[in-house]
C-alpha cells in the first residue's frame, strides 16, 4: 500500500508513522524545520502507549512521490481549495483521499440521499472550489478522535486516543475502506469502518463547534471552560442547537450533552486546535465548524440563535487574525 500524507503535521505525521511501522510505503509531505527534522531523525512519536520512531520518506515535492493508493489529507480545511498543485501529482484514476478534518466536509451531501442529495454547502465549498480539486468520488470520510501536538520539529506528542473512524459517503462497505482500516490497525491504531460516518461527524462536531470558538475567544482550556458556569451554559446551548440541526438531517448522535461535557472535562487543561492556531498566528478553521452548521440550519429551517451569535464574533476574530 502506497500512502502520501499531505500536511504531515501533528495528526498527519502520527498516522504516517503508524502506517510506516505497519509496513506501508509512506511518504510525508511537509516543509520548513519540521520537514528537515523528519528527514534527519524520522518522526519521533512520544506516547503513553510507548515511544517509537519511524523513518518514512519525507519531502516537500509531491513530484518525487508520484501516484499513490491513498492520500491522507492533514491540511486544514481552509487550505483544500488551494492544494491542487500539491495533490495532483499524487493522483491516479483510483486514488482515494482521506481527509482528517473537523467539522462538515465538502462531500457531506455526496450520495446523501433524499431532498438534499448532491447539494453544495457554500461555506465549506465556495463556488465549488474544493470539489474542483478534491472530487467527492475520491473522498473517504475520516473522523479523528486522537489528540496530538507537535512538541518540536519532527516530534509528535500523542496525548490520548487512537481512533480514526472512516466511511464512504454512500454508506457502502468498500474494499478501499477495509484495506486502509486493516493497515491502520496493523500500525496500532483503531480504524473502524462506519456504515454512516455522518453520525460520527456530528458527534465530534458537538464538541468542536462549541469548545473551539469559545476557547479562541476566551483563551481557555477544556477544563476551564467546563468549570466556568456561564461559559458552560453557553456551550450547552450551542450543543442543543447543533443536535437539532443534526436531527433535522436524519442523524442520530446517540450521546447526551451531559456525557459529552463530562468527556471534555476529563481531557483537562488541553488547548483546542483552534486556540493553538490562534496562538501560533495561523488561520482559524471555523467555517467548517460554525459557518457550515449555520448554513445547514438555514437549509433545514432550524433556529440557532446562539450559534449565529458566537459565529459572528468568532468570524470577526478569524478575519482580524488573517489580516
Amino acid at each position: 500500500m502506497k500512502v502520501a500524507v499531505l500536511g504531515a503535521g501533528a495528526i498527519g505525521a502520527y498516522v504516517g508513522a503508524a502506517l510506516h511501522r505497519a509496513g506501508a510505503d509512506v511518504h510525508l509531505i511537509a516543509r520548513g524545520p519540521h520537514l528537515a527534522a523528519m528527514r534527519r531523525n524520522g518522526v519521533q512519536v512520544l506516547s503513553p502507549r510507548g515511544d517509537f520512531t519511524a523513518h518514512a520518506h519525507a519531502t516537500d515535492n509531491p513530484q518525487e512521490i508520484g501516484p499513490v493508493d491513498y492520500v491522507f489529507l492533514g491540511l486544514k480545511a481552509n487550505s483544500y481549495a488551494a492544494c491542487g498543485p500539491l495533490i495532483e501529482p499524487l493522483l491516479n484514476d483510483t486514488t482515494a483521499v482521506i481527509a482528517a478534518q473537523n467539522g462538515i466536509p465538502w462531500w457531506y451531501f455526496h450520495h446523501h440521499g433524499g431532498s438534499h442529495d448532491g447539494q453544495r454547502i457554500e461555506s465549506v465549498d465556495p463556488g465549488g472550489a474544493v470539489s474542483a480539486v478534491l472530487a467527492p468520488e475520491r473522498a473517504i470520510g475520516c473522523v479523528v478522535y486522537a489528540a496530538t501536538e507537535l512538541e518540536g520539529p519532527g516530534v509528535v506528542r500523542h496525548l490520548e486516543g487512537t481512533r480514526f473512524s472512516i466511511g464512504e459517503p454512500d454508506r457502502s462497505a468498500s474494499e478501499r475502506c477495509q484495506a486502509f482500516s486493516e493497515a491502520m490497525q496493523a500500525g496500532g491504531l483503531k480504524c473502524p469502518v462506519e456504515k454512516d460516518l455522518r453520525n460520527d461527524i456530528w458527534l465530534k462536531l458537538l464538541g468542536n463547534i462549541s469548545f473551539n470558538p469559545i476557547s479562541a475567544l476566551s483563551r481557555a482550556t477544556m477544563r476551564q471552560m467546563c468549570h466556568h458556569g456561564g461559559t458552560r451554559q453557553v456551550i450547552e446551548t450551542m450543543m442543543r442547537e447543533t443536535l437539532a440541526v443534526a436531527e433535522a438531517l436524519g442523524c442520530d448522535i446517540g450521546i447526551s450533552i451531559e456525557r459529552r461535557l463530562a468527556g471534555a472535562e476529563r481531557v483537562g487543561d488541553h488547548r483546542t486546535s483552534t486556540l493553538q492556531d490562534l496562538e501560533a498566528g495561523k488561520p482559524l478553521e471555523l467555517d467548517v465548524l460554525l459557518a457550515a452548521v449555520v448554513e445547514l440550519a438555514d437549509i433545514t429551517g432550524v433556529e440557532v440563535p446562539t450559534l449565529r451569535t458566537v459565529h459572528a464574533i468568532s468570524d470577526l476574530l478569524a478575519h482580524r487574525t488573517a489580516a
